[in-house]
């Protein structure tokens, strides 16, 4: 079959990789019918990965077709529509049958976690995909969810949502979402859907920031973006801050402009060991601080009822289509920023 492989710093290659079969009973095949590009894919492509290891597919946003499966399979057939939940569990400790797959009690490392980020879970950029306890680890997906929509779905609402739910959003508060890639355009999304009277919106590139205020958001302007946004909430600051970068800079931003006794959510991806936490400023200020990994089981069922009713709309995150075999070209465009991209889908078929 064909595939993106990883090969170093800037260095996708579009090329013929063996193709996956199913291993275990319990595994599945899935024909890919759309993936994604994540922001996370892009710490890989800049050479700064979740593993030392070359030659392996990224990728871990995907839908498609189930055309294979193991005998121990019961909930799916082949034929059978499909959404890849981006983490991966085991489905037999606890918190993998609770849904909190990123919490995984038998896995060894991250990397066993995730599709695409190492060889040990070949990605998804891929023609063909193999899941592993895919009784879990698949989702059906009804035919009224669009595959723009269900690859948002598998990754970045879920993880804007996860974000949303962590900073306790109250009907009626003031959100600020710092980063407006497509997280943080779904959790700007996601802040209205549980119930917040304003959400602005805070980013370098105007472009993001104008395209944000189109779906409702306030886009904080100028140079200065805590003294904006203090002036934006008549000195006050919001109730709660999702920070959806990852830089020392935007996390420390999102410390400094949340209100007394506010709440700061980070779901950006920080690399950084030694992030200098103002614990002071902390305490002084009475915040609750909340960081993790999102499982994109656990968070899946509102947002697929919550899309079926048109109260969230994933796929206006997504800018830019390309064919599997365009894939370095897109990766370049997603890694310059350019041309307006937010969000970039691959099409296999193609």
């Amino acid at each position: 079959m064909k595939a993106l492989t990883y090969h170093g710093r800037h260095d996708i290659r579009y090329g013929e990789v063996p193709d996956p079969t199913v291993t275990s009973p319990a595994d599945a095949v899935v024909r890919v019918t759309a993936a994604g590009i994540c922001g996370s894919d892009l710490h890989i492509y800049g050479g700064n990965g979740f593993s030392p290891e070359l030659g392996y597919t990224p990728g871990h946003e995907c839908v498609g077709v189930v055309v294979d499966t193991g005998g121990q399979v019961t909930r799916f057939k082949p034929g059978d529509r499909v959404l890849v939940p981006a983490s991966a569990g085991c489905t037999h400790c606890r918190s993998c049958a609770a849904g909190f797959t990123a919490r995984c009690e038998r896995a060894k490392s991250s990397t066993e976690l995730c599709y695409g980020v190492s060889p040990q879970l070949q990605g998804s950029q891929a023609q063909v995909l193999a899941v592993p306890y895919a009784d879990v680890n698949l989702v059906h997906l009804p035919e009224d969810i669009s595959d723009e929509a269900a690859v948002v779905l598998t990754d970045n609402a879920p993880t804007a949502w996860y974000g949303c739910r962590r900073a306790r959003i109250q009907p009626g508060e003031t959100v600020l979402v710092i980063g407006l890639g497509p997280v943080g355009l779904m959790a700007a999304q996601s802040a209205f859907a549980m119930g917040a009277a304003r959400v602005l919106g805070a980013d370098l590139v105007a472009e993001r920031r104008a395209f944000a205020a189109g779906l409702g958001v306030e886009p904080v302007e100028g140079d200065d973006a805590r003294s904006a946004v203090r002036d934006m909430t008549g000195g006050r600051g919001p109730d709660a801050v999702v920070e959806a970068v990852g830089s020392d800079a935007t996390i420390q931003l999102a410390l400094k402009s949340v209100r007394q006794a506010g709440r700061v959510s980070v779901i950006g991806v920080s690399q950084n060991k030694a992030f200098p936490f103002h614990m002071g400023l902390a305490q002084i200020k009475e915040l609750e601080f909340a960081i993790g990994l999102c499982s994109v089981h656990y968070e899946l069922p509102p947002l697929i009822a919550l899309t079926r009713a048109g109260r969230i709309q994933p796929e206006v995150v997504i800018s830019h289509r390309f064919a599997l075999s365009e894939g370095p070209a897109a990766y370049e465009l997603f890694a310059g920023r350019s041309d307006g991209v937010r969000k970039i889908l691959l099409d296999p078929t193609a």
